[in-house]
């Protein structure tokens, strides 16, 4: 698998513990010596919920199932409601596409170069996570370049020049103030060139004028596909976990942007509403694949479902 060395259990459950101790640990106790009939349990566990960032729907959809799941299949102590609860998170998180997978972890690229499109608000620590990525890559014996397609920041040029170098990564980069979609060019013909199985494509994140962004990543998007019919092959946005609902509000922005596949989630660590995970799913209909969980490179991990609920639930730390 490609991302074999991502050490993806303890990543998530670092990731998760300010969460845990906020409620998700909790979960588990709220069950513990009360009656599975009392109204109050469940309303505690909605308020909970709610509280977590999780959505006022998706917190009430899932309190109902697993209730009535406790009903049919008679659940009396706390370690199995607990079980039917992670099982109905875990169908939640679950992408609709379950090949969405088939495009991050996998032994070989389909395509070469691949190009992963990268968007978002600036500040969510999308160029950040660019790095990572073309690190974890690299580590994998692929080639990576990297395209500095945020030409309106001169300190988001250097940022990538930075990374390239400490990473001996190649970056493709033009002046502030260039056309994205002439760096995006220049990127993909230097990567075919130079044989890089990887191109990241690292954007900018304005939202001033959201107008002009969706046009400019449009024609970015057009630019790449008179090189490839498939390009990109996949576009990844970053979201900031610490920023809540109100990044839920502005990644609409990009859903507008026609493409958009999945979500890179940063900062999940910072945040002790690690239910966003939840409402992004739910809400913004998109699959997680990445998590973040601190500023050095190897502080990410493929997202994985089963192990985030787990992470979530327990208190004990992961083998």
């Amino acid at each position: 698998m490609v991302f074999r060395l991502f050490r993806k259990k303890e990543t998530t459950h670092r990731a998760l513990a300010r969460t845990r101790q906020g409620w998700g640990g909790g979960i588990r106790s709220l069950f513990e010596g009360a009656a599975l009939s009392d109204e109050a349990l469940w309303e505690g566990l909605e308020e909970a919920l709610i509280a977590a960032d999780v959505g006022v729907d998706a917190s009430l959809g899932l309190v109902n199932a697993v209730r009535e799941r406790v009903r049919t299949e008679g659940a009396v102590d706390a370690d199995a409601v607990a079980e039917l609860f992670k099982e109905e998170m875990a169908l939640l998180l679950d992408p609709a596409d379950p090949s969405i997978w088939d495009w991050y972890d996998q032994p070989d690229l389909p395509v070469k170069p691949f190009v992963l499109l990268v968007v978002g608000v600036n500040g969510t620590g999308k160029t950040t996570s660019v790095a990572k990525l073309a690190h974890h890559y690299g580590r994998m014996g692929k080639r990576v370049a990297v395209g500095a397609c945020d030409t309106f920041r001169a300190a988001a040029i250097e940022q990538v020049k930075a990374w390239g170098e400490r990473l001996k990564v190649d970056v493709i980069a033009h002046q502030q103030g260039s056309d994205p979609a002439a760096v995006a060019f220049d990127a993909y013909q230097a990567a075919s060139a130079r044989g890089a199985d990887l191109l990241i494509l690292d954007t900018a994140g304005r939202l001033h004028n959201k107008a002009h962004l969706l046009e400019e990543l449009g024609k970015v998007k057009r630019v790449l596909q008179r090189q490839d019919a498939a390009a990109p092959h996949q576009t990844l946005l970053v979201l900031d976990a610490t920023t809540g609902h109100n990044g839920l509000e502005q990644a609409r922005a990009f859903q507008e942007a026609p493409g958009l596949d999945a979500v890179f989630l940063t900062k999940l660590d910072g945040s002790a509403k690690g239910g966003i995970v939840v409402a992004i799913a739910q809400e913004l209909r998109l699959p997680i694949v990445f998590i973040g969980a601190g500023e050095g490179l190897d502080d990410v991990a493929l997202f994985d479902t089963d192990e985030f609920v787990d992470a979530l639930l327990e208190d004990r730390q992961p083998v």
